[in-house]
Parts: C-alpha cells; structure tokens; sequence
C-alpha cells in the first residue's frame, strides 16, 4: 500500500495556520448554493485541523473566470454557505495571496475558519507559477490537500503549496485515497472492471492499463459496439468507430497475455430511433438489423455479469453499460447497478466506482449507497484508473 502524510502525522498544531485545498466548486442557483454535498464533505477536515488547534484557510477554486476577476465567479456567497454546514462562523477574505489574505488570516480567532477568493481569479493558479506558490505559502504553516477531484492538475493550489509547506491529506483525500487502494493497488483478487461509456477513444489509455491490472473486465455501452464489429458481428447503424478495430484486437490480445478475461455483451436490446420509449426488441449478437443501432445489453449478459461479480472479491466500475439516461433502455445498467450494490452491501465484494456518468447511473438505480466507495472526482478518478501519476497525489506521499 502507498503510504501517504495524514493529518494525524502533523502533530501539535495550536497556533498554526493551515491551508486547506477543498473541492468548493458547487452548484448554484440565483446567487445561493443549491447542492451542498461538496461542502458538508469538507466539514470533518477542518473540524480534525480546528480541534488539533489551528486556524483554517480554505482554498478553492470555482468556474473557469480564465485567471481574471469575475464577480460572478466570487467564492463570497459559498461563505455563507460553509458556515451553514460546518455550524460556525466561516469569514471570507477578497483575496487568496497578498494583504487581504494575510489580514483576514490574522484577525481569525484560535480555530477560526476563512474562505480564500477564487484562486484562478489569479492567472498563475493554473501555470502553477512559482511567485505565486511562493505568495500563498507565507499565508500558511502546513498544507492539507482535501480536494482529489483537483489533484490531477498540477497548479499553484495542489502542487506547488505542496512543495513548499509541509504536506498532508485531508479526511475525504484519506478516504478516496484508501479507496482507491482498495480496488487497484492492493486490492483482493480477483478484480473484475466495468468500464462503459460511448467511445473507446476516449479511454484507450484506461482500457489498456486496466487489462495489465484486473482478472475480468466487462466492455459496455456503445464502445462495446467497436468491439463487436472488431471481432466480426454486424452493429447496423449503432454507435461504433470502426476505424480503431485494430485498437480494440490490440486491447483484447494484451488481455490474453495477461490473462485477463474480456466480457462483452452476449445479447442486446436495439431500436431504429434513440429516443425514450422507443419500441425496441432484443437479439443475438448476430441479429442487428441494418437500420438498427444497439443501446443496451441484455438480459442473458447481465447475468454473466452478475455471475462474474459473484466469482470476484474487488469491483472497480467506470460508465454505464447502455444508453441509461433514457427508459427503456436503463435496464441493463440498473440492474447490474443493484447486483453490485446487493454484493458490496452483504460484505461479498469492495465494490469503488467513479465518473460522473456512472455517479449519475447508480443514483438512478438507487444503489450508490451500497458501494463500498463512489468518487465524485470525475477527471482525477479516471486519469488514476489510466494509472497515470496524480500531482496534487504525488505530492503527498510520505
């Protein structure tokens, strides 16, 4: 297991300053946040930093105001909102380097809280430039990185305050980063993946670092289709890059040398339209009509599927398995969602998925709770299932 800086490993921190880098870049709606669930995560960091005795500054950034100042990309009204969550007074500072930062951080009161401006209203965030690092460092005493749906940038607020202070996780870091052990790096075999989505352009990297890793993994939603036409079937009018056949006989013969089981669908639903409601039917893999397209597994390749999850001990899960956002063509999806989520719920399987389409997907099929872990990072999730390095990850391992 990769061992990694924890709060814990910082010791005494009465009288000191910590900066915080959280994930703060919420929903809004007429000015208000209209889904707190990034903020309520944010709450067990600070009170760990505020009982061990320090002073918090939270770093974030919101939208993309391109390194200039835009009043409707201000972090000010999500101020308020964190005070709400964390039950305490939460201020707010104009700046996240400079005078302002500095005398907002100095008039907090022991364990006092303050939200840091928008640190891409600065154009050095996003080149992690070294004078800017150098600025937002004197702010702080240690840094605690929280946000790992940032941590696959390396910019001034995940890397290079990293470099300069001490270094550690927050808890929801601690918790994604365990996670994540948990399904690739240490994880209990065998490892079944589920990776969906419409292209396999997309996730030429994953699919092929996934293949060297994992026992089985399980190919849906439309990049199944470029498999099949790959192996010869006839996909009609479905979604289907045919011109990266050779990629995909490529991904299924590194599979094969490293004995990885490839799972595709085995029968399949199909429509003349995508639209919801559509009257569909199902068939054989050899049964696609020339007007057809095909927008979901079937019932016979869910069972496998389930069967495969039964055989497996670790799930990673990454994209839906059909066309999930429209009825009826949900169901495949929804009903490998509930077999996972049964078996991760019994104790059966450590069951990790992330993404947000695959968020979206097992929200819909009501199981997310029953995971073992669902991240919410989206790029950082993907880019670690790449088995690329993270920055903001790198940075603080011990």
């Amino acid at each position: 297991m990769t061992s990694f800086r924890r709060i814990e490993d910082a010791g005494d921190l009465t009288g000191k300053t910590a900066l915080v880098r959280v994930d703060f870049n919420v929903p809004m709606e007429g000015g208000r946040v209209s889904d707190a669930t990034r903020l309520d995560a944010a709450v067990e960091t600070v009170q760990s930093l505020r009982t061990a005795g320090a002073k918090v500054a939270l770093l974030a950034h919101f939208g993309r105001p391109k390194g200039a100042r835009n009043p409707d990309m201000s972090l000010a009204p999500v101020a308020m909102a964190f005070s709400q969550a964390l039950a305490s007074p939460v201020s707010f500072a104009g700046d996240c380097a400079g005078p302002d930062a500095e005398r907002a951080i100095a008039d907090l009161p022991p364990a006092g809280v303050v939200l840091l401006e928008n640190t891409r209203f600065h154009a050095g965030e996003e080149a992690n430039d070294p004078a800017l690092a150098d600025d937002m460092a004197k702010l702080g005493d240690i840094y605690v990185n929280d946000a790992f749906s940032a941590s696959h940038r390396a910019h001034v607020s995940t890397s290079g305050l990293a470099e300069r202070l001490p270094a550690y996780a927050g808890r929801q870091m601690e918790a994604e980063l365990d996670a994540l052990d948990a399904a690739l790096g240490t994880p209990r075999r065998p490892v079944l993946a589920v990776v969906g989505g419409a292209k396999v352009s997309s996730k030429i990297d994953l699919l092929t670092n996934l293949v060297s890793k994992v026992d089985a993994l399980a190919i849906g939603g439309g990049m199944a289709n470029t498999f099949l036409a790959a192996r010869g079937h006839d996909v009609g009018k479905s979604l289907c890059e045919h011109d990266l056949a050779d990629t995909a006989r490529e991904i299924e013969a590194n599979a094969k040398a490293a004995g990885c089981d490839i799972l595709l669908p085995r029968d399949l639903v199909v429509a003349k339209e995508f639209a919801a409601h559509a009257p569909s039917r199902a068939c054989g893999l050899d049964e696609v009509g020339s007007d057809e397209m095909i927008l979901d597994a079937g019932e016979q390749s869910v069972a496998i599927l389930a069967s495969a999850m039964d055989a497996a001990k670790t799930l990673v899960w990454n994209g839906p398995l059909g066309a999930f956002e429209i009825e009826p063509f949900d169901q495949a999806t929804v009903a490998a969602a509930r077999a996972a989520g049964a078996r991760a719920k019994a104790g059966r399987l450590t069951a990790v998925a992330g993404g947000g389409d695959t968020v979206a997907a097992l929200n819909h099929a009501g199981v997310a709770g029953d995971f073992t872990f669902v991240s919410t990072a989206g790029g950082a999730f993907l880019e670690w299932m790449e088995g690329k390095p993270l920055p903001g990850v790198e940075a603080l391992k011990a």
